[in-house]
């Protein structure tokens, strides 16, 4: 854990106990967020690959 995230955590335990689960709850739908969004990068990169494939594959047929 990083020196940031442990401060933030220890201040976190100062709260009280809904403003910690609030909290928890935000970071939890930031990871989501963030692993959704690279999952789309992913699949966009995919995408883009198949898009070569098919037109190198055309290119390839009409020469």
């Amino acid at each position: 854990m990083t020196k940031l995230l442990s401060q933030a955590i220890a201040e976190a335990k100062r709260l009280p106990e809904w403003e910690q689960d609030a909290l928890a709850a935000m970071i939890l739908d930031e990871i989501a967020d963030n692993h959704e969004c690279l999952s789309t990068e992913i699949d966009k990169g995919k995408a883009d690959l198949l898009v070569k494939l098919v037109e190198s594959s055309l290119s390839a047929s009409l020469a």
